[in-house]
């Protein structure tokens, strides 16, 4: 295609699309946090670059060159967490274990709902949400949660209501920390978990709640937390977290380990 002196070729155009698309997804990430402006910051000086080189002045594109060599060094320590989540993302999004026909088609069949029983957890919340119990329930995906179970106290135990809520009564000794839950199975209790540093927290966000953002930015686990100042229940995905009923923390739960869309 022509236009005026410029030639376009469709190479082109999917070109400006990829790159647009990676640009959204890339901000979609970083959204709302002190990277983001880091982000739009070095997006700017690169235009600047981009401007200045096609001006001719030579001087200034040489030192902005140098400039983009160390920022680009600097962009990847400062993001490490979120090219991470990225790359996490990426992998979770085209895992065969997500794709029912292929699992099927491939014989791997995905986990059971007996392996991941939701229902036990979800009513176990919402009993503790009404007492008041605080606590942190996290649910093994696929990533590998040993040294976070070496952390605490070995449980090996069958996954009940009853012995969730005694775990995180007042009277228990493991009551502080995280329960790791892997197929069917309460695996440790008193885990410590890594704790999500970011600026852009809110200021009313204890230590559990920073520690199931934490464990869920590290791995691909999800984090259950129950507060026990307000009783109100917290679901960590992704390195994203809200506050969600027992109703819609069930549907969430279905939704991420079953791909269960209701």
């Amino acid at each position: 295609m022509q236009i005026s002196f410029l030639e376009i070729k469709w190479t082109d155009v999917l070109d400006v699309v990829l790159v647009a698309f990676l640009l959204y997804y890339i901000y979609k990430l970083v959204k709302g946090s002190v990277a983001s402006r880091v982000f739009m910051g070095y997006l700017l000086i690169y235009l600047f670059y981009l401007i200045v080189k096609a001006i001719g002045l030579e001087l200034l594109t040489r030192i902005l060159e140098y400039f983009m060599g160390v920022g680009a060094i600097a962009l990847i320590v400062l993001f490490q967490q979120e090219i991470r989540r990225f790359l996490l993302l990426v992998g979770k999004s085209t895992s065969l274990t997500n794709n029912k026909f292929l699992a099927k088609l491939l014989g791997n069949q995905l986990e059971k709902e007996s392996a991941t029983p939701i229902k036990i957890v979800a009513e176990a919340s919402k009993t503790m949400s009404s007492e008041f119990t605080g606590g942190i329930i996290v649910l093994q995906k696929e990533d590998d949660l040993s040294k976070f179970v070496e952390s605490g106290d070995i449980v090996d135990a069958i996954l009940s209501k009853k012995m969730l809520i005694t775990l995180f009564s007042q009277y228990s000794l493991l009551n502080d920390g995280a329960v790791i839950i892997n197929k069917g199975r309460i695996r440790a209790a008193h885990c410590i978990l890594p704790i999500a540093s970011g600026d852009d927290l809110p200021s009313n966000y204890g230590f559990r709640h920073r520690a199931a953002l934490g464990i869920s930015e590290a791995t691909d686990a999800v984090a259950i937390c129950i507060s026990e100042e307000n009783g109100k229940i917290s679901l960590a995905i992704d390195g994203n977290i809200k506050i969600v009923s027992a109703v819609e923390l069930e549907r969430e739960l279905r939704r991420y380990f079953f791909n269960e869309i209701q």
